[in-house]
């Protein structure tokens, strides 16, 4: 007679000899207490009639899964004692702890290819579905299926049809335009900087630290070329025309204040390269033939 209980940490040295004799996929020690220490509720022994563990099951809860669901680790049962039951006992043994314990929805494992007794066990007698091939998966290269078991399938169904109708939605949405809260729609951002000046005050489309960039390198380039009285006085009158745009079309008083100190160092360092004296009589009257006549009135 054949007694399935719950393993302790006494039964370690025994499943790992048992782990010895039936597989060639052999753990430490060290991993036998993590399970034990972790998941205690999920380690279950098959245990003869002299107290000698003849078989066990290991099994643990994935980590930091979206979905709560368990692996069996490792099962074995010794061959004096196989085509007994054994087997689907233990696994349904850890399997109904990990749904009442953990409240997994579904249960994982790997089984080598060419295992055809286990493949046997768990597809037509415990009710496992291959999920997916794991190439090379084990030591010697051999390929695994990845198996798996609905523990809940209401709770599946659920959840998978909340899956279904939360993705039909979002395609929707996407479909009709709709855009969620806090996101903007392409060519949102443009629309929005040409109607409230993004980026500085704008008129017409044109930002204000645009037009002083463009005075300034007018000025600098026409400087820079000809280094004449001329050059420079068109370049004055050109900056100051500029900025004078860019003056009427910023808002704030910051700007404002930004615009005229601006306005006052390009016109001081273009007159200063001015070499002929005719240079300096004919700047203002170059800025002024530029602005209209008007003085510019700054808050």
């Amino acid at each position: 007679m054949v007694c399935i209980r719950q393993a302790t940490v006494d039964d370690l040295l025994a499943m790992q000899s048992a782990n010895l004799w039936c597989l060639p996929e052999n753990y430490q020690m060290k991993y036998y207490f993590y399970h034990v220490l972790s998941w205690p509720q999920l380690l279950y022994v098959a245990e003869d009639f002299n107290k000698e563990i003849v078989g066990y099951v290991l099994a643990k809860m994935e980590e930091d899964a979206e979905i709560p669901h368990g692996h069996i680790t490792s099962l074995a049962v010794l061959r004096t004692h196989r085509k007994l039951g054994i087997a689907s006992k233990l696994m349904t043994s850890a399997q109904k702890a990990m749904t009442e314990v953990f409240d997994a929805e579904y249960v994982s494992l790997h089984v080598r290819k060419s295992n055809r007794a286990a493949l046997h066990l768990y597809q037509i007698t415990l009710g496992y579905d291959v999920n997916d091939i794991e190439a090379k998966y084990y030591a010697d290269n051999e390929d695994a299926y990845d198996m798996r078991k609905i523990l809940q399938p209401e709770k599946h169904a659920k959840r998978k049809e909340k899956s279904e109708k939360g993705e039909k939605g979002g395609a929707t949405q996407q479909k009709e335009g709709w855009v969620a809260p806090g996101r903007r729609m392409e060519g949102d951002d443009k629309k929005a900087e040409s109607a409230s000046g993004a980026h500085g005050h704008s008129h017409g489309g044109v930002p204000c630290g645009y037009a002083m960039t463009k005075a300034t390198a007018i000025a600098t380039e026409a400087i820079t070329a000809t280094g004449k009285a001329k050059a420079t006085a068109k370049a004055t009158a050109t900056a100051t025309e500029v900025l004078h745009a860019a003056t009427i079309m910023a808002k704030p008083k910051a700007n404002h204040k930004a615009t005229a100190t601006a306005t006052e160092e390009l016109h001081a360092t273009a007159m200063a390269m001015a070499t002929p004296p005719a240079a300096a009589a004919a700047a203002p009257a170059a800025t002024a033939a530029a602005t209209g006549g008007k003085v510019l009135e700054l808050d």
